[in-house]
Order: C-alpha cells, then structure tokens, then sequence
C-alpha cells in the first residue's frame, strides 16, 4: 500500500480510529485505579486483598508488556489491520469476562487476558501510523494520537466513578464493548492492510522467558507484601528466578540473528537511555496511581465520582502538557525541556509526602495539575523522538520496544508500590491493635480497607482512625521513593541526550552543511547526533 495514495481526509479519518483503539487502553487503566476500592470492599465488591489488587492490576500489565514485541512481528507477517482487529476482539471479550467474573481469581485472569489484547493493539496502531503519514505528518499525527492518553486518562475516573455510583463494580469492564465495536467498524471501512517488507521470526523462545521472567520476579516482590518480610524463601527465590530468567531472555535475543524484541536498539545511547528514563517515569507513576486510588477513597472518603473528579487536573495537564512541551522542544530542544519536567515530576510525587487526612483540597489540586503538566511535557516529547528515529521496515518492533520499557516499569512499579505500602502500614498498625479481638486484628493487619470495615461491624472507630493514620504515614514512605525513582530518571535523561561533537577532520575544519547543521542525508537522533540516512518523509525538526 502506497501511503501517498492515501487522501488527506482518509489519513485524518484513519488517525480518527487509531486514537479510538488508543483510547480504549488508556481508559481501560484510569478505569480500574478508580474501581480498587470497591473490589477491597466485602460487601459491594469481591473482598480483595492488596496482593489480589496488584495481580489484578499487574496481570493485564505484565502481559501487555511482554507480548507487545511478538504482537509486532505478527504484524509484520500478517498485516497490521488483522493484528488489530484481533486484538480488539480479544480485549471485548475478556472485558465482558472482568464483568462478570464471580471472585478475584477471575477478575485476575480475565485482566491478563485484557493485557494480551492491548499487546496486539498498541504496536499495530502505531505501525499503522507509521506507515499512513510522512514528512511532517506523521510528526504532528504521533503528536495528536499521544492526547488520547490524556483523554483517557480525564474521562475513565469520571465515567468509572459515574458507573459504580449507578451499577455493580463489572460496568467498568463493560463499558468497553461498545468502544471496541466503534473501532472494528471503522477499522473495517477505512484501514488498508500495511505489512512490512521484512518478515521476522516469532520469537516464541523469547516470549516465553520474558513472561515467566517478569512473572516471577513480581510474583516476589508482592509476596514480600503480604508476609511482610524479604528474608523468606518464598520471597527472594522468585526474585532471584525472574531475574536470572530476563538476563536468559536478554542473552537470548542478543544472539538471536532477527530477535523479537531487540535489546541492541537499548544499546544506542538516547533510544536506550530515553526508553530506561520513560520507565523509571512510569514505574513512579504507578505506584503514585495504585496510591492515590486509596488515599482520595479510603482516607479522605470520597465517593468514586468526587475521586474521578478530583484527579481531572492530572489529566487536563497532561493533554496539554504534550504540546506545550513539544513548542517548547522546538524552541530549545529536548534535553532541557524534558530533563526539567521529570525533575518537577520528581517534585510533585514527592509532595504526598505532605499530604494527609485533611489536606485543603486547593494545594491537592494543585500538586496534581503539576504533576500532570511535567509528565505530558515529558513523556509526549521524548516519545515521539524515540519513535521517529526507528526505520519505517522496523515500526512494530521498534514501538514494541518503546511501549514494552514502559510498561515493564509499570508492573515493576505497582509491585514494589503496593509491597511497600503493605509492610509500612502493617508495621504503622501494630501498635494501635493492642487489645482488640484476634479475628478483627488479623482483619485489619491486611489492609486499611479491611480495618475501616472490621472497625464499623465492631464498632470500633478508633480503629478506623488508626488505620488512617497508618495508611497516609505508608503513603509518605512512599512519595520518598517515587520522588527518588523520577529524580533517577532525570539524571538517566540528561545523561542519554547529551550532545557528542564529532571531532574535526585532520587539516581543516570540516565542511558546514546547512545552516551549521547535520548533513541534508542524515537524520537526527535525539541527542543531537546524526544517525540513520535520511528517507523520504523524515521530519528532521521533531527528532
């Protein structure tokens, strides 16, 4: 399929329905944050602890992570639209699963199977828009798709809080139906089937070590959570298993000719770099999410809609953090603007540390609007570089690479977020249980769901209180390490994008190109540097 073929109303229309399928992940994930705190509840929900919570969460992202780079090659051997198309007809039917499923067994499985279907989405959509647009198009196209993040991230709180204020926990799942039936029919009347030129292997090995590998390695890490210890055997062995398994997986791929996923492209100073720096910013992100889902409902006690609202203004700055940042990138480059929103991100995940029960609602506001102006001045910018650099032969793999960092520091993040709340609220508790009955005490040594309901059935309201206290103060240990965690990414950021000045030639100065810039046959990588041979279409302005 020759994209130049293609009207500009029929690439506007098929950017139309690419963002509807992005949108569907995204509202999938401010979804279920905004819907944790009912399935903890006993009455109205499925009496989920903290580790079923994380699985449920951590499921969908941990397949969605490890499959998007064999979802990449299948585009590339079967054609982009039908890798879509299928992954939306899986993501429809496991969300009807979710719905319905009758405990967090289920709801866990039936979320994996949800990451399995956005794995197929996420590398085919932005092939797909690769292959659509060129010049500056695709630029300003990779731009506008990034909003959708955004978009899903203001509306899914709201609607999530308006559908458990209305109906049973499983409308949150259900609601994706409809969306993904309005994405299949536009996919079926405006998208051409686009493969690569290049067809490469599968890569069953190298899913297989990735999966167990990541599995494992957060099957540990939130095991330490619920026995509230490092030192046991059911802890650091899995720990030590995921991680061997990965360095397995990594040696694999290396050795492999034509790997799936291709961990030499991490090896490029500003792709590797951006891509380690965009998952430390994600990995912070989620936990500050999995956090924030309880302090707004649990501690403060809002109802899901008045917490869908209250973290509007993190969305509302991230759609228009992006192209704030991207004009502000044109003006001064990347390094400056990105490196200085994820310090101020950095910043902002810090302020929870100040945060409590009855915290204006002004400064939360606030600190959240920030935050969300910082993450989308990063995250759009940087991605839109990485992705920009990749060979058009390339686009599904290299996307997966990109998405698969990032969603790799989510899982990693939503596994140590939540195990570290669980151990600092179970040692904050402790002390405040000194002569309560044994079933209300084992009740609440769980979670501060599981307090705040074991101390309305006993009558017990200084329990609620202590379990407040004792949530916001493992709340506070954790805004420490997400701050440090951003303020790593920072440093990883302006250490990959620092510019390299090659040296001049031996007996003159070397010849100027341009204005003083790179040569008109090469393009430029994000840090400055040339890289590729230009193609046709390369937008050299945005990278």
């Amino acid at each position: 399929m020759n994209t130049s073929t293609l009207p500009k109303f029929a690439q506007q229309l098929i950017l139309a329905v690419l963002m509807v399928c992005l949108l569907l992940i995204w509202l999938d994930n401010t979804v279920m944050s905004t819907t944790l705190e009912t399935l903890a509840d006993p009455v109205h929900g499925l009496n989920a602890g903290p580790a079923e919570l994380q699985w449920a969460t951590g499921s969908y992202t941990l397949a969605f992570a490890t499959l998007m780079f064999t979802a990449g090659a299948l585009g590339d051997r079967f054609g982009h639209r039908t890798v879509l198309v299928t992954g939306l007809v899986v993501f429809a039917a496991s969300s009807l699963w979710a719905a319905y499923a009758g405990d967090a067994g289920q709801l866990i499985a039936a979320r994996a199977a949800m990451g399995v279907g956005s794995a197929l989405i996420m590398p085919a959509t932005m092939a797909i828009l690769m292959w659509t647009f060129t010049g500056p198009a695709r630029s300003t196209a990779i731009a506008i798709s990034s909003t959708s993040a955004g978009v899903g991230m203001a509306v899914g709180p709201v609607l999530a809080g308006v559908l458990l204020d209305h109906f049973w926990w499983g409308s949150v799942f259900l609601v994706n139906v409809p969306v993904a039936i309005l994405a299949l029919i536009g996919i079926a009347l405006l998208v051409p089937d686009f493969r690569s030129p290049v067809v490469r292997p599968l890569d069953p090995a190298g899913m297989l070590l990735s999966v167990t590998g990541l599995a494992a390695l957060a099957y540990g890490l939130i095991r330490a959570g619920q026995v509230a210890a490092w030192g046991r055997t059911d802890v650091w062995a899995p720990i030590l298993v995921g991680l061997v398994l990965l360095a397995v997986f990594v040696r694999v791929e290396l050795r492999s000719k034509r790997p799936g996923f291709d961990p030499r492209l991490l090896a490029q100073r500003a792709f590797g770099g951006g891509n380690v720096a965009l998952g430390l910013l994600l990995f912070a992100v989620a936990a500050v999410t999995f956090y924030n889902a309880f302090y707004l409902q649990g501690a403060r006690g809002y109802s899901p809609v008045e917490a869908g609202l209250t973290g509007l203004p993190t969305a509302l700055g991230a759609i228009f953090g992006a192209p704030v940042g991207a004009r502000l990138v044109h003006r001064w480059s990347l390094r400056p603007v990105a490196v200085t929103a994820l310090f101020v991100a950095a910043l902002t995940m810090g302020a929870y540390g100040l945060f409590g029960v009855g915290t204006p609602l002004v400064r939360i506001e606030a600190v959240l609007l920030v935050q969300g102006l910082s993450i989308g001045m990063a995250l759009g910018p940087v991605t839109a570089a990485l992705i920009s650099t990749l060979p058009l032969e390339r686009a599904g793999a290299g996307s997966a690479v990109t998405n698969t960092a990032r969603q790799t520091g989510s899982v990693i993040g939503i596994a140590v977020g939540g195990t570290i709340l669980s151990i600092v609220y179970r040692r904050a508790i402790e002390p405040s249980l000194d002569g309560v009955p044994g079933p209300v005490r084992e009740q609440a040594l769980v979670s501060a769901e599981q307090a705040r309901h074991a101390a309305t059935t006993s009558r017990l309201p200084t329990l609620g209180h202590a379990a407040d206290d004792a949530f916001v103060h493992a709340m506070h240990v954790g805004a420490v390490w997400t701050m440090c965690v951003t303020l790593l990414g920072a440093v990883v950021l302006l250490l990959a994008l620092r510019p390299v000045r090659e040296p001049a030639p031996v007996g003159g100065e070397p010849e100027p190109a341009g204005h003083g810039g790179p040569a008109p046959d090469a393009a430029v990588s994000p840090d400055g540097t040339e890289g590729r041979p230009a193609r046709e279409g390369d937008d050299v302005r945005t990278l």
